[in-house]
């Protein structure tokens, strides 16, 4: 029984930047920003050639079923309940579209840059999501806090990178002081959180109209925090890695036009993708947009499992917002006065994802 045929959405590669044209400041590398994070961009671009990368991303991945596969007793005490479970181990606990428990993919949260961002125990208590410790299982898995560690901070080192030449774009068109750009709000974060990704594999028999969704491997959704980098998944059957069977599987762009596209970067590409922050910061100049993973379906698809990893660039948590006047993103949550921190913004938006306090 075969499920899908050929997507029916248009296939667009990711603008590309070189590593090379990315660590010259003196670069201007505005029409690349604007064509991949500007107001008609598809708000991602990706990064060639960086050093390094190929190996730490398959030293990370390869771990990802190896993780999932642990003891039911022992992924429970990889898990953080007062964190909202973001930090260890989380396998159905958010929400699908459809609001039920997501039980198609298992994330492990971790900060890669600092293991305890605070010891502030009135901090950890406000803002338990990113104030948080984390939680590797050590004597069960000792190599992931190594290789999640390395890659996470190869891509927020050359995220950095990425915002700074945002800010170069931005500052032709916005007046900005120093300290208020992408760059510097990201380097004195203490709230950068690295999710590694398991995605459980797809049954034959979930050939239903939830798995045939767009959205049936990760639901439709908008990065709320600045830069998100991305790795392309990786696909495994039987612990041999293996290319995606289904030409339609893979990630989905909701683009300001409201047209939905299927966006490709090479296994070898770090992405990044502008996240709802950014957007407000920059005033629009750049630009987030809603993106969902469609899972592979068919009789090859059967028993395929696939890893992926994401590291959230965020402001800190005490990071005043300034929201302009004119807001299109969660309105109903920001304030009469047009200010939160980011950790205020943050809880007020697990709170409405999560439905966890009234």
């Amino acid at each position: 029984m075969t499920c899908s045929a050929q997507t029916a959405f248009p296939t667009l590669r990711t603008v590309t930047i070189s590593y090379s044209e990315l660590k010259d400041k003196s670069a201007d590398l505005s029409m690349k920003i604007e064509e991949g994070f500007g107001a008609n961009g598809l708000g991602i671009l990706s990064i060639t050639d960086v050093p390094g990368f190929p190996s730490l991303r398959r030293n990370l991945l390869r771990l990802s079923p190896r993780l999932a596969g642990l003891p039911e007793e022992v992924k429970k005490e990889l898990e953080d309940p007062q964190s909202r479970y973001n930090f260890g181990w989380s396998h159905g606990k958010e929400k699908l579209e459809s609001g039920k428990p997501d039980l198609l993919k298992g994330s492990f949260y971790a900060n890669p840059l600092l293991d305890k961002p605070t010891t502030d125990a009135s901090m950890i208590q406000r803002y338990p999501s990113y104030c948080g410790s984390n939680i590797w299982p050590d004597s069960a898995l000792p190599e992931l806090e190594v290789a999640f560690k390395a890659l996470g901070k190869l891509i927020f080192d050359v995220g950095l990178m990425v915002a700074y030449h945002c800010d170069q774009y931005v500052s032709k068109g916005l007046h900005m002081l120093e300290h208020q750009g992408i760059e510097q709000i990201l380097l004195r974060s203490r709230c950068h959180k690295g999710r590694l990704l398991y995605y459980f594999p797809a049954q034959q028999s979930n050939c239903t109209q939830d798995g045939n969704s767009t959205s049936s491997w990760c639901g439709w959704h908008t990065d709320h925090g600045s830069l998100t980098g991305l790795t392309c998944g990786m696909f495994i059957r039987d612990a041999v890695e293996m290319p995606c069977p289904d030409s339609a599987a893979g990630l989905y762009i909701r683009t300001r036009a409201d047209q939905v596209v299927k966006v490709v970067f090479g296994e070898d590409e770090i992405a990044y993708q502008i996240g709802e922050t950014t957007e407000i910061l920059s005033r629009s100049y750049l630009c987030a947009t809603p993106h969902c993973v469609q899972a592979p379906k068919g009789e090859e698809a059967s028993g395929l499992e696939r890893s992926t990893f994401a590291f959230f660039m965020q402001p800190d948590w005490d990071e005043s917002l300034n929201f302009p006047e004119e807001v299109h993103i969660h309105k109903e949550l920001i304030s009469s006065s047009g200010a939160l921190t980011f950790g205020e913004y943050t809880e007020k938006l697990l709170d409405k994802y999560y439905h966890l306090k009234t």
